[in-house]
């Protein structure tokens, strides 16, 4: 498996890219990664790393989009890009996979602009996992389409049933609709008209209703379908909280005796690795006919090779020609 990484991508990069690829590619014999960035700074970094392998190559780009800039102008300013180099070499059968920890919205708008769509796909979402009472939860979409419409969040709905039955393991994957609140007819036009699609279709079975916020770490479904300015506003509080809950659990375990203080900090350690960037690795913008993982602007080489191997397991579960098959069986106007 060939993937292009986005060497440049990330508030950290490069160091923590090519530290994440060679990791990886020590982990797993037939990956092979293709560094795309500015050559001479890839260079020079492998050879401080030591590395000597000819599973690792570089892509050469001239340009690097900034976390803060504007995706659209970034698209046309900076058409030699590192992220847009790793999309045309997947558009190209060059590479199997994209992995980019840059800018979401660049790495989701350069996606959209090639059309790479599995057939049938109205709209790719990026769908993330997260932790519950229950396990994990599929939340999709978080971003790439904030201007959906009740067809995208039916797929959306057939894209994560499968990526949570395949991916994390859900036998029967309950599929729930993030809403205002749990009773029949909440909401507005979007919402009322995507509860009657998964009510009344093939997915009815799954289908356990509308579930509000609170409900999504309470394990009340294994997929949570939003659009993407809903989802996106539901990770960022998410993450804004743990990392608040986290910052005051540390000031009690500080105030403990000292092997309870040991004891405690091992445990919350344990906890906080639920919520941690590098041990998911990152989020897949289902719905691509190819792979894209999307990880986070602070993944450390821990989540960038975690990301790598992940895309690995996506083509092994056959995740994309799953999702073809059942739209196709399943379309939706």
């Amino acid at each position: 498996m060939r993937i292009a990484l986005d060497a440049m991508g990330g508030d950290f990069a490069p160091e923590p890219n090519i530290t994440g690829a060679i990791a990886a590619l020590q982990a797993d014999p037939a990956l092979n990664v293709v560094l795309v960035g500015p050559q001479d700074q890839i260079d020079s970094q492998i050879e401080a790393s030591g590395y000597c392998g000819d599973r690792l190559s570089v892509a050469h780009a001239t340009q690097v989009v900034g976390m803060e800039e504007k995706p659209t102008d970034a698209m046309r300013q900076k058409p030699d890009s590192s992220i847009s180099i790793c999309w045309k070499m997947m558009a190209a059968r060059e590479v199997d996979a994209v992995v980019s920890a840059g800018n979401t919205g660049a790495v989701v708008a350069s996606g959209l602009k090639t059309r790479l769509f599995l057939k049938d796909v109205k709209r790719p979402g990026i769908a993330v996992t997260l932790p519950t009472i229950a396990g994990h939860a599929v939340l999709m979409d978080v971003g790439a389409n904030p201007s959906a419409r009740p067809s995208h969040l039916y797929q959306y709905a057939i894209m994560g049933e499968i990526y949570a039955r395949e991916v994390l393991g859900v036998e029967v994957p309950k599929i729930g609709l993030i809403n205002i609140g749990s009773e029949d007819g909440k909401g507005n036009d979007l919402y009322r008209d995507t509860y009657r699609l998964l009510s009344e279709g093939p997915l009815k079975d799954n289908f356990v209703g509308n579930v509000e916020g609170r409900g999504l770490y309470q394990g009340e479904a294994d997929v949570l379908i939003c659009e993407g300015f809903v989802g996106n506003v539901v990770l960022k509080v998410s993450e804004g909280m743990a990392d608040f809950l986290m910052q005051e659990a540390s000031k009690q375990i500080l105030g403990s005796l000292d092997t309870e203080r040991d004891q405690a900090k091992r445990a919350f350690m344990d906890m906080g690795k639920r919520y941690r960037y590098h041990e998911t690795g990152g989020a897949p913008l289902l719905g691509i006919d190819g792979i894209c993982i999307i990880c986070h602007g602070s993944s450390d080489a821990q989540s960038i090779s975690n990301a790598l191997k992940g895309s690995a397991t996506f083509k092994d579960r056959g995740i994309n020609s799953q999702i073809a098959e059942h739209l196709a069986q399943k379309p939706v106007a």
